[in-house]
């Protein structure tokens, strides 16, 4: 890009998204061999390539799910240097998740899979400490905002996600305190046991669901969401609670009615 354009922190680290934070953190490459990373992409084009460099750069492999974008989101995924995988349409997040777990599962032979987010609300130094908890012999690890105490968000949404952790219906021996945390990691063997029906955010709960199963090591990790400008105007949290909400109670409504 350009240099009119670009801005830069003061180790001359370059912050191509306009995030206001580089888009590189300085963690050096460590051996990431056995992971891969799911990010689902929906038109994100103004900051997906920053994103996907700050996980390339680090060693991570990446597999970015594109669910049928109408911006210039294929492009930048191609030209960070991404495994791309197209949707002809979009059909949703559960939608784009089971395809990059499939992905994953089909084109690596990676020993953990993480989910991660393409709005740059997601951290890189979060995601490495949750690598290095999985390592030392759990199957699931998922960030929680709430284990540090309150995060900085409105109190209506904060409220609404604690309801919504509430109600998802859970293995038989972990309660979660963040169940819509889309930063995750899961061993490969977990990986194949998860087979999503719902397209829509409810398949957060269907998701957890599995990854909370009596049969698995889980643990919970802090994290930060960093709250951009962007992210923020494009994901308009209020009403994406809400929309958990109403998602989480049709899932359990046709939960029901299978049985």
């Amino acid at each position: 890009m350009p240099d009119a354009v670009t801005q830069y922190d003061d180790v001359g680290r370059a912050d191509y998204d306009g995030l206001g934070r580089a888009d590189y953190v300085d963690v050096g490459r460590a051996d990431y061999d056995d992971v891969v990373v799911i990010v689902r992409v929906y038109n994100e084009a103004p900051v997906v390539a920053g994103v996907l460099r700050e996980l390339l750069a680090t060693g991570l492999r990446v597999i970015a799910v594109d669910d049928g974008s109408s911006d210039a989101s294929a492009d930048e995924i191609d030209a960070a240097g991404a495994f791309r995988v197209s949707h002809p349409i979009n059909i949703g997040a559960g939608g784009a998740l089971q395809t990059g777990i499939e992905a994953a599962l089909r084109f690596t032979r990676a020993k953990y899979i993480a989910c991660f987010d393409a709005d740059g609300q997601h951290r890189l130094v979060d995601l490495l400490g949750m690598i290095q908890t999985i390592r030392q012999g759990h199957d699931v690890v998922i960030g929680s905002r709430f284990l540090n105490g309150d995060p900085d968000m409105g109190r209506v949404r904060r409220l609404m996600l604690k309801l919504a952790a509430r109600m998802t219906r859970r293995g038989e021996s972990f309660r979660l305190t963040d169940a819509h945390n889309g930063l995750r990691i899961f061993t490969r063997a977990v990986a194949g046991d998860i087979e999503l029906n719902h397209s829509g955010m409810a398949y957060a709960s269907e998701l957890e669901e599995v990854l909370t199963r009596s049969r698995y090591r889980v643990t919970e990790f802090p994290v930060q969401i960093v709250y951009t400008d962007y992210s923020l105007a494009k994901g308009q949290p209020l009403l994406n609670s809400v929309n958990i909400l109403t998602d989480i109670v049709a899932h359990r409504v046709s939960g029901r009615r299978r049985k």
